[in-house]
């Protein structure tokens, strides 16, 4: 009998900043997650991080990291834009390791990080083409709906990210999706949502 894989979400520590297999680690996970995740979507291949940023980023504590048996299976950004809102980004999964909660429960952690922190509004951003669908975008903007996020606002890449401009294979768009951190799911993962306020 096999003893049960025990996954874990934890706030990379800022002295992991200096440890280079860790970060050549993570920027890879990154990096084939959203070649994959945005296949056709560039002229060439855009790599969506790097070990350096990485390390920047774990230095400042921004980086929260999903191991399964001490191993890394995935990776979040999670940032402070203002008093009140704070911001994912660079949500990666293992694909090996996918189906088993490991975006959802960096997600969560998230949430409740930035909610101690005194924030009440989570963004992301979502990079989709403008005129067409993309299955692996399709499949995010539905989860993201599920879990509570709605669309606020759309804009170019080029407002967004001009160093890009060109080159992009397909006109996109970046989908900016806001959560109320303040509400949260119905018990048993149901359609509906509560207030916390005010309510027991």
């Amino acid at each position: 009998m096999h003893a049960p894989r025990e996954l874990s979400v934890d706030l990379l520590s800022p002295d992991t900043a200096g440890d280079a297999a860790t970060m050549a680690t993570l920027s890879a996970l990154v990096n084939a997650v959203y070649a994959a995740a945005e296949q056709g979507l560039w002229r060439d291949p855009v790599a969506r991080t790097s070990p350096d940023e990485l390390s920047r980023l774990t230095r400042d504590g921004q980086i929260v990291v999903a191991r399964l048996d001490a191993r890394i299976v995935g990776c979040v950004r999670v940032q402070r834009l203002t008093r009140e809102m704070s911001a994912f980004a660079m949500l990666a999964a293992a694909p090996e390791s996918r189906g088993i909660g490991v975006g959802r429960e960096l997600v969560r952690f998230a949430e409740r990080r930035s909610r101690a922190q005194g924030s009440r509004i989570m963004q992301l951003e979502l990079l989709a083409p403008r005129a067409s669908s993309h299955p692996a975008k399709d499949f995010l903007a539905g989860w993201y709906a599920r879990i509570g996020y709605r669309m606020v606002r759309v804009g170019t890449i080029e407002e967004f990210y001009p160093r890009v401009t060109g080159k992009l294979a397909t006109p996109c768009d970046f989908r900016v999706y806001h959560k109320d951190l303040l509400e949260r799911a119905l018990p048993g993962g149901q359609g509906g949502r509560r207030s916390e306020r005010g309510q027991t």
